[in-house]
């Protein structure tokens, strides 16, 4: 009850907030602020479909526009919309630290009992938010978009939710942060319908396909670019909060055919062109960018053959998501013959590492929430996942996300 309550005095402080009815020709001005402490915010990004500016020190702005709705994106504060016909002296945004967890394909059906303990665990710990397969490895969709090319192929055909805006509406009504995440370049359906830009073997020409049998596109051409950035649009559209591109990457594997010479700086230029168009695109409808990556990108100095680097994805991309598992960095890592042993030190060395590439700020790891894989074969129970979120916690990120491949997780694991 508390919870919701909460919700509903911070919802109407939000649209109460002194608005005032001054609008200046074709453009717009005010002051952002923090909702709890009224502290200006600086830096935040206000735009409409195609302008963006900034809010300085004191949290003022001015946008010139000819268009009626305005978005604004701060780091650590929830997305905000609204419209040009109330000037608001001061604008509010909520802070939040994004703990999310993540929810299958096959869980994201608004009767699935995976869904109804995820929002019970929500409503009662400190988790506020969710990571949803919109588009899977295998390139379905999880609803009916309205992205005809895709639809063509089939890729709606296993979808597990039958009315996304329920499922929305189920989401806010408990207040949860949404995040969509959409597999790019891995994608049997787009590929298998496209063999011209699908990934090849040098051998013989034919389609590659890695070890679970699924093909990739080309991140050198457009067409694949556009195709997975249609179907993220398609998830803004509906309400999502969050885009979350996993697999942004070349595959890791050596002997395949593309439409470019491949090497790390065409790579980088790949992905980071892609970053670029996707944010252009989903820039109207004011959601968070963010982009999954190795561990061991902290740790790199060049792109580990797939074409991520630190600080081209920071330019693009809101929020930088690494796979800190503990038990994917190898023997020796930190210094310690079992670093899946030391869940908090992985976590915390590996974003100090990058925090003079992007501020802790912008980075929200991927935490392990399974067995370790490795010979030692060790339990992840409620004192690494703790461990884990309190790295993050004190190295200042924003906030985490839990990998679950099951999508189970143990509410005592989450009780403060």
């Amino acid at each position: 009850m508390q919870k919701i309550f909460e919700r509903k005095y911070l919802k109407k402080l939000l649209f109460t907030a002194t608005l005032l009815p001054t609008l200046l020709l074709a453009s717009y001005q005010g002051v952002l602020r923090d909702l709890n402490s009224s502290a200006p915010i600086a830096n935040a990004v206000i735009s409409d479909s195609t302008i963006r500016t900034k809010s300085d020190a004191n949290g003022s702005f001015f946008l010139d526009s000819n268009e009626s709705i305005y978005h604004v994106k701060a780091y650590g504060y929830r997305p905000f919309s609204f419209k040009n016909d109330l000037n608001a002296t001061a604008i509010y945004l909520r802070p939040i630290k994004v703990k999310a967890l993540y929810l299958t394909f096959w869980g994201a059906s608004n009767n699935s009992k995976t869904l109804k303990n995820i929002l019970n665990i929500i409503d009662r710990t400190e988790a506020n938010a969710v990571v949803v397969d919109v588009k899977n490895e295998y390139g379905s969709t999880s609803f009916w978009t309205g992205f005809e090319q895709a639809n063509s192929y089939g890729a709606h055909k296993n979808r597990t939710n039958r009315d996304i805006k329920k499922f929305i509406r189920t989401m806010k009504e408990h207040d949860i942060y949404t995040i969509a995440r959409i597999v790019t370049f891995k994608d049997e359906i787009q590929a298998s319908h496209n063999p011209d830009y699908a990934i090849k073997k040098e051998s013989n020409n034919t389609i590659w396909r890695n070890h679970d049998k699924m093909a990739w596109v080309d991140p050198f051409d457009k067409r694949a670019r556009d195709y997975t950035i249609s179907i993220a649009e398609e998830a803004a559209k509906v309400g999502y909060d969050e885009i979350n591109f996993d697999y942004i990457r070349f595959p890791a594997k050596k002997g395949l055919c593309y439409s470019k010479e491949c090497n790390e700086g065409t790579r980088v230029k790949a992905i980071t062109k892609f970053l670029d168009e996707a944010q252009k695109r989903l820039q109207k409808y004011g959601v968070f960018i963010s982009v999954d990556t190795y561990g061991n990108i902290c740790w790199s100095k060049d792109d580990n053959g797939i074409g991520q680097k630190v600080a081209s994805l920071a330019k693009h991309a809101d929020y930088l998501c690494p796979m800190l598992y503990p038990s994917g960095f190898s023997s020796g890592s930190f210094y310690f013959k079992h670093p899946s042993e030391h869940p908090y030190e992985v976590v915390y060395r590996s974003i100090k590492k990058i925090q003079d590439t992007i501020p802790s700020n912008r980075v929200r790891p991927w935490l392990q929430y399974f067995r370790d894989y490795t010979i030692r074969r060790k339990a992840y129970k409620k004192e690494e996942v703790q461990a884990q979120i309190r790295a993050s916690e004190d190295i200042g990120a924003n906030g985490w996300m839990l990998w679950s491949p099951s999508s189970k997780y143990n509410i005592n694991y989450l009780l403060k």
